[in-house]
């Protein structure tokens, strides 16, 4: 069969990693992309992996600020089906090529616009780097304490970027769904600041708590690295992430370390949970100890053996030589006519009947310009569209079945749920475990937003025929079980699909359905650990030669910061993603399917800036020690009072920087010129820039430089929580809005991801454990007495209301 997005008809416009990332995936799902280029080529293509991110597509190049220009843009989006623009406010007005302009000509395009900071506000026009988003959104707070320091950090990953990719595409596909039904094109907008979003699961809600005295923090965790999900290092010097998060995997840690008489000893018998301080410490001594007795292969081959969730931290280009990742063909070859033979990221997801595939290389510049525009000759104009009432929501109709906990699928299938579609979470007896884990509970609450509950016993005949009854009238199936767990339980593809021949059947895990590594366990931090992105967050030097439990200590506490909680919600995304894919394939070919994601290959995407390999390829940048940031212009400075974060990336950037800031004299010194100038100069520039800005505060250093369309922001105004709470630009673009819940009431929550000129998205608070089993049960023709013989015989449970209390993390 062909790929989901085959005979979709793509432009873009995009200059930025965001962009290029996004119309890749289309392009490898099959749709024709049409990259638009400035007679310089876009900017991204200086950046080595960028023969990676424009794989696949066709370059025309059109001078959007010449007539001619702009009348071949248009006529190219007037042929296309999706245009995808990445500017600042009101440039694609003064282009000609904005969303009223264009659909006037073509009502069925849909129009996907992703800015930095969105289409208003007081930021909206700041220069929009993801270094400047992150500072502004408070997202160098995060590491913080990876730093060591109570001081904003540099966030080295680009996952604000990533996320807004994904984002773009899911609202796309969900306009495309419209537009199935309607008819109707629509205008769908993103940002960079929506995304950072998707990377606070608790702290905003417990925020709101704490002000209420409904909570007692904290907010700013310092790390430790207990189990379940300690880091260590080995006798030869390794180190080793862990995250064992069930009771099982956590005794088989332990027991392979020798404690595992920890678990009787009135010190650590709650763990990971502890009485005070000091029994945490003692436990954390204890393992770090431990660990050094044997090497790394060593202890990989017992983990591996007896069920314990293991990786060593390791950079991306050794990430890309994993096992599992060769096997699960997360890395493919893809010849470049410019550097040869590479190696590349592989396919978003595995599709049982439309699957995706990488396509040519990445064309040179205007490749297919001629090609493209002759094609345009004679064409003839877009059908008239018979245009219907839209739906009220985007995946309005549609219902989705979740067997999943923790976060991975879970905030998958809550965006889904934002988009409109109804989900329903099939939890087990006592509910999703995440619910109950102190501050991280709160998580729950994000990552069941807008969805409805109902718990039950798969393990029982009564608990399977519910599921089989309302898997009759389902469209997606998302679960996260180990491999054979699904079949036992009566909910694997075979038997649903039996049920429901048009079901897509996602199905998500850690190291995927087959090779060396499907039976073992995973939770968010094992693919952070052996894909790269935690090892670069450690910065330059790290980890150092150390020997001491003290020293340990503090390395560990340091890698476990590093390691974020970014690795679930990076899958997510990937999962919210390839189900639509998959629902897309559906509606354009006529049948279900199978589709899989891996959190190694989730995550090789979200390292998609270094997931590449080829003969002369320069290394990925190198965070500093302190974690400022990546070179002298592109870092954080403290000022007289607070910091900023300064972006700079192209020359003339640097000129004005230097005008506005009354040293025109670092601009015109040879030493800091030009860019090579700069680079190897790096170290005098950045003693330079430290003493500039430490005479001024960075309110006004941002007030000065900002304002002036250049990349110099406060990054320590507040961190994500308290921004999102208190800033007026986060109000003026809805990214909060009111929500309830039975635990919590009146509460306010992240607003949605995306946002659609045609449709409304209506956002709801997270249910309880099992809250709407009744309501369910009746729709399925359960009377009351069944329900109530149902819940005395333990098929089915439903959770008490029960608000957090003065609760510490």
């Amino acid at each position: 069969m062909p790929p989901p997005c085959q005979g979709l008809r793509v432009v873009d416009l995009t200059r930025s990693f965001t962009g290029a990332l996004a119309t890749m995936l289309l392009a490898d799902a099959g749709a024709e992309v049409v990259k638009i280029e400035p007679p310089e080529g876009d900017p991204s293509r200086e950046h080595y992996a960028a023969l990676m991110w424009h794989r696949g597509k066709r370059s025309v190049v059109l001078d959007l600020k010449t007539e001619e220009g702009r009348t071949d843009a248009q006529r190219l989006a007037g042929a296309a089906d999706v245009v995808i623009a990445g500017f600042r406010p009101g440039i694609t007005a003064r282009l000609g090529m904005d969303y009223d302009g264009l659909a006037a000509r073509n009502p069925g395009l849909i129009y996907a616009d992703v800015t930095g900071f969105g289409p208003t506000g007081p930021y909206a026009n700041v220069r929009a780097y993801e270094g400047i988003v992150n500072a502004v959104a408070g997202r160098m707070d995060v590491h913080h304490a990876t730093a060591g320091h109570d001081r904003p950090a540099y966030p080295s990953q680009l996952l604000t970027s990533y996320g807004a990719a994904l984002n773009t595409v899911q609202a796309i596909l969900a306009a495309l769904f419209v537009r199935e039904r309607c008819g109707q094109g629509q205008r769908v907008e993103t940002s960079l600041l929506r995304a950072t979003n998707n990377y606070d699961l608790s702290y905003f809600l417990g925020w709101q708590l704490y002000r209420r005295g409904e909570f007692d923090g904290p907010f700013r965790y310092n790390g430790g690295g207990v189990p379940p999900y300690m880091t260590g290092r080995s006798k030869d010097g390794h180190w080793m992430q862990f995250g064992n998060l069930t009771p099982q995997t956590l005794f088989n840690f332990l027991h392979q370390l020798g404690l595992e008489w920890t678990l009787s000893d009135e010190r650590f018998a709650n763990q990971p949970v502890f009485a005070n301080v000091d029994d945490l410490r003692e436990l954390q001594r204890l393992c770090l100890a431990a660990l050094l007795e044997k090497d790394l292969d060593e202890w990989m081959r017992i983990f591996m053996e007896n069920d314990v969730a293991a990786e060593p931290f390791r950079t991306t280009q050794e990430g890309m030589r994993h096992s599992q990742a060769l096997h699960n063909r997360n890395v493919i070859d893809l010849s470049d006519p410019g550097v040869g033979p590479t190696k590349q990221l592989g396919v978003l997801a595995k599709f049982g009947s439309t699957p995706m595939e990488a396509g040519g290389p990445a064309p040179a510049v205007g490749a297919d310009t001629a090609a493209v525009l002759a094609g345009l000759d004679g064409a003839a104009p877009p059908e008239p569209r018979s245009i219907l009432t839209p739906p009220s929501a985007p995946l309005e109709g549609l219902q989705v079945l979740e067997f999943a906990s923790y976060i991975a699928g879970p905030y998958a299938t809550a965006l889904l749920a934002d988009l409109g579609a109804r989900v329903i979470k099939v939890e087990p007896i006592g509910g999703d475990p995440f619910r109950a884990m102190g501050i991280a509970s709160l998580g729950a609450g994000r990552c069941n937003g807008s969805k409805e509950s109902i718990a039950l016993d798969l393990k029982s005949p009564e608990g399977q025929e519910i599921v089989h009854s309302l898997a009759a009238s389902t469209d997606i199936i998302i679960h996260n079980y180990r491999p054979g767990v699904p079949e036992r339980l009566g909910i694997g593809y075979e038997t649903l699909k039996a049920i429901r021949p048009e079901l897509v059947y996602v199905y998500v895990n850690g190291y995927g359905r087959g090779g060396p590594g499907a039976h073992r366990p995973s939770t968010h931090p094992i693919p952070g650990a052996g894909l790269g992105g935690a090892l670069m967050q450690m910065g330059e030097g790290m980890p150092p030669v150390c020997s001491t439990i003290p020293e340990l200590r503090e390395i560990a506490r340091k890698f476990f910061r590093a390691n974020e909680l970014n690795p679930d919600p990076n899958t997510s995304v990937v999962v919210a993603s390839a189900s639509l894919l998959g629902l897309y394939a559906r509606r354009r070919f006529g049948h279900g399917q199978e589709v899989f994601v891996d959190m190694f290959g989730a995550n090789a995407w979200a390292n998609a800036d270094d997931f590449i390999a080829y003969e002369g390829k320069p290394p990925r940048p190198t965070l500093d020690r302190d974690l400022y940031g990546l070179g002298p212009t592109w870092r954080l400075y403290e000022a007289a009072e607070g910091w900023v974060f300064l972006g700079l990336a192209v020359q003339p950037e640097w000129e004005r920087f230097c005008e506005m800031a009354g040293r025109p004299d670092l601009a015109a010194d040879p030493r800091f010129a030009t860019p090579d100038a700069r680079t190897a100069n790096a170290a005098a520039l950045a003693e330079a820039l430290a003493g500039l800005f430490a005479t001024r505060p960075a309110d006004e250093w941002e007030a000065l430089l900002a304002t002036e369309g250049l990349g110099c922001v406060r990054a320590d105004s507040a961190p994500v929580h308290e921004f999102i709470a208190r800033d007026e630009h986060v109000a003026a673009n809805g990214l909060r809005v009111p929500a309830y819940s039975a635990n919590f009431g009146e509460y306010e929550r992240y607003g949605p991801l995306t946002a659609f000129s045609e449709n409304k998205l209506e956002l709801r608070g997270f249910p309880l454990a099992g809250e709407q089993a009744d309501a369910i049960l009746a729709e399925l023709g359960y009377d009351p007495a069944a329900v109530e013989a149902l819940r005395a015989k333990g098929v089915v449970w439903s959770e008490t209301p029960a608000p957090l209390a003065a609760v510490t993390a």
